[in-house]
C-alpha cells in the first residue's frame, strides 16, 4: 500500500516536471524551430533561440553562413543546395535542421487591368425556357434531363465547340422528327441523353428549350509574368459563370489590355466594383490555358509593362510571409498602375496549396477614399512585402470592404506549371 502511494507521488512529480519543462521558454523555442528550413539563394532567415543553445553547420556546408547572437541565429544562403544545421546544448547535439537552398527565382509583378475572354469546352447550359407548341408549353431540354450548368460537348457524334454548331442539328432533327443524341459533361461525369426539338408555333422554327452560352468575358488584374517562360498568373481565384455559379471549364481564351472607366465604391454589404472596358484595339496580349481555384493561367504573347515595378522581384514562400505592412499594385483610373499600402493582418504557413492564406486590410487613405477598400476587378493585384512578391488579392469581406483574403504566390506559380523547387545539389558531407 505504501509502495503504491510512493509510486503515485513520484508519478505526480514527474508529470508536473514534464509540464513545467514544456512551458520552459528554451524548450518552447526549441519546439518552434522547424525541422526543415527552405530559402532562396541570397535570402536571409533568422529564428529565436535560448541563450545556452548554439547552432553549428555540418562540415563542407559552404552555401550557408551563420551569424549568432545571444537570442537569435541569422542564416544567409549563398548557393543552392542541401545542408544541415545542428543545435547544440553544452556541446551536445539536441536537434538537426535540414536546410534547403533553392535557386534564385524572380518574376515580374503585374498590377495591370486586363480584359478576360473565356471560350468554354462545348456550350454551357445557363437556363431552361418553355416553347409555345401546339400541345402546350414545354421545354425539350428539361424533358431530356439536361440541367443548368451542364455542358453540351457532342450532338449526334459531332463535337460541339460554339453556339453556331448547334442550330443546324436542331432544325434537321425537328424536320425529320428524330431525337438528338446528346453528350453532356456534368460535375458528376459524362452522361448521354436524347432530346427531341419542338416547333415554336409563333416562330415556325424548332428549339431545344435551353439557354446556352459558349464564352464569358470580364476584367481582372495581372499578378505576375515569369520572364523566362512567358507564363503568367492572374485573378487569384476561379472564374465562375454568372448564371450557373459553376466554374467555367475552359477550352481556351484570351487576355487583352483593359482600361478602368470608373469605380463603384464599396460599402458594408456591397463590395463595389471596377467598371472597365477592353482596349479599343482589342489586341490579344496572351492566351488562357487554365481556369482554376488559384486564378487564370497561360502564356503572354506581348510584353505588358506596369510602369511601377517592371524588373523581376524575388518571391517569398508561405512560411516567409509575416504580419505587418505591405503594398499592392493595382489600377483604379484609366490604365495607370499605382502602389497602395495594406496590412497583412494574418498569414498561415501552408504546406499544401490553399486559396486563402492571408487576411489583408487596406490602409492607404487614397485607395480607401477612391474605392472604399477591395472591389471586384481588383482580384489578382500583386502583394509586395520587403521587396518580395508574396501573393495576390483574391476576395473581399462582404461586411467589411476594407478587408479580404490573399493567396500565397507559391501556389499560383505551382498552378502556372512553374517549378520553383528545382532539386538542389546535395552539399551534405
Amino acid at each position: 500500500m505504501k509502495l503504491e502511494i510512493i509510486r503515485k507521488i513520484i508519478g505526480g512529480i514527474l508529470l508536473v516536471s514534464l509540464i513545467s519543462l514544456i512551458f520552459f521558454q528554451p524548450i518552447q523555442q526549441y519546439l518552434a524551430i522547424p525541422k526543415t528550413i527552405t530559402v532562396f539563394e541570397g535570402q536571409d532567415y533568422s529564428f529565436q533561440k535560448a541563450a545556452p543553445v548554439s547552432a553549428a553547420l555540418g562540415s563542407h556546408h559552404s552555401n550557408i553562413t551563420l551569424n549568432q547572437e545571444t537570442h537569435t541565429v541569422s542564416m544567409k544562403a549563398s548557393e543552392n543546395g542541401k545542408s544541415e544545421m545542428l543545435l547544440e546544448f553544452a556541446g551536445i547535439p539536441i536537434k538537426k535542421v535540414d536546410v534547403h537552398v533553392l535557386k534564385d527565382f524572380r518574376v515580374i509583378p503585374g498590377g495591370q487591368s486586363i480584359g478576360v475572354k473565356l471560350n468554354t469546352v462545348g456550350v454551357l447550359v445557363v437556363g431552361h425556357h418553355l416553347i409555345n407548341t401546339i400541345s402546350g408549353k414545354k421545354s425539350p431540354g428539361e424533358i431530356a434531363g439536361i440541367k443548368i450548368g451542364d455542358i453540351i460537348t457532342e450532338i449526334n457524334g459531332k463535337k460541339i465547340d460554339k453556339m453556331t454548331d448547334v442550330a443546324p442539328f436542331v432544325q434537321a432533327a425537328g424536320q425529320e422528327g428524330k431525337p438528338l443524341d446528346m453528350v453532356i459533361s456534368r460535375e458528376s461525369g459524362k452522361i448521354t441523353t436524347k432530346l427531341t426539338p419542338l416547333k415554336d408555333k409563333g416562330e415556325n422554327i424548332y428549339k431545344l428549350g435551353l439557354y446556352i452560352r459558349d464564352s464569358a468575358a470580364g476584367i481582372g488584374t495581372m499578378t505576375f509574368v515569369h520572364p523566362q517562360s512567358k507564363k503568367y498568373g492572374a485573378l487569384g481565384h476561379v472564374i465562375s459563370d454568372m448564371d450557373t455559379k459553376q466554374p467555367i471549364v475552359v477550352e481556351d481564351g484570351q487576355i487583352v489590355r483593359s482600361t478602368v472607366t470608373s469605380i463603384e465604391k464599396g460599402s458594408n454589404g456591397d463590395p463595389g466594383e471596377k467598371l472597365a472596358r477592353f482596349s479599343s484595339d482589342r489586341e490579344i496580349v496572351g492566351n488562357i490555358q487554365k481556369n482554376s481555384p488559384f486564378g487564370i493561367f497561360g502564356e503572354m504573347a506581348k510584353e505588358l509593362k506596369n510602369g511601377v515595378m517592371d524588373k523581376p522581384l524575388p518571391i517569398a514562400l508561405s512560411h516567409q510571409v509575416k504580419e505587418g505592412p505591405a503594398k499592392i499594385l493595382t489600377v483604379v483610373n484609366d490604365d495607370r498602375v499605382e502602389e497602395f499600402d495594406i496590412e497583412i493582418v494574418s498569414t498561415i504557413p501552408q504546406k499544401f496549396p490553399a486559396t486563402k492564406g492571408m487576411v489583408i486590410k487596406v490602409t492607404d487613405p487614397k485607395l480607401l477614399k477612391k474605392t472604399g477598400g477591395i472591389v471586384q476587378g481588383m482580384s489578382g493585384s500583386p502583394i509586395i512585402q520587403d521587396g518580395k512578391l508574396i501573393g495576390a488579392v483574391t476576395h473581399v469581406f462582404v461586411n467589411d470592404p476594407t478587408s479580404g483574403y490573399g493567396v500565397h504566390i507559391e501556389w499560383m506559380l505551382n498552378e502556372a506549371g512553374i517549378n520553383i523547387y528545382e532539386m538542389p545539389k546535395n552539399k551534405a558531407s
